[in-house]
């Protein structure tokens, strides 16, 4: 019984998702900081409030919040967009280049099962046309 919880917990897929999990806690506090202290201020400068909690409320209905939480939202997502993946894919490509790695084209990363399914669809279709 032990040694199946082992090899479950010493599976490579299992440590990689801990890891991930580790590492985005800890990423987080750096985009919020970088949401909260730079970009936020940037944009009430723009727009004269740091939020749009009291933007359109009606009531109980408060769009405003909304808006504030979809705000934060793009600003997180463009941060690690821009800070984040656009330099790692640039290094990926440097590395590739250096290695002389060629990213498989199209064709080439068609599964040859798959080739062959849509070989016997494209059959089946022309010859229920005739």
């Amino acid at each position: 019984m032990l040694s199946g919880f082992k090899r479950f917990i010493m599976k490579g897929n299992v440590v990689d998702l801990a890891v991930a999990v580790i590492m985005g806690a800890a990423f987080s506090a750096v985009i919020d900081a970088l949401v909260k202290s730079v970009l936020m201020p940037f944009i009430s400068l723009l727009v004269g409030e740091p939020n749009f909690d009291n933007f359109l409320a009606f009531g109980d209905i408060k769009i405003g919040v909304f808006l504030t939480a979809l705000v934060n939202f793009l600003l997180v997502a463009s941060a690690i967009y821009f800070v984040i993946v656009m330099p790692m894919n640039v290094l990926i490509e440097r590395r590739n280049r250096k290695l002389d790695i060629k990213e498989k084209t199209e064709k080439e990363a068609v599964d040859p099962q798959i080739a062959l399914l849509t070989e016997i669809r494209d059959a089946l279709k022309a010859t229920s046309r005739d």
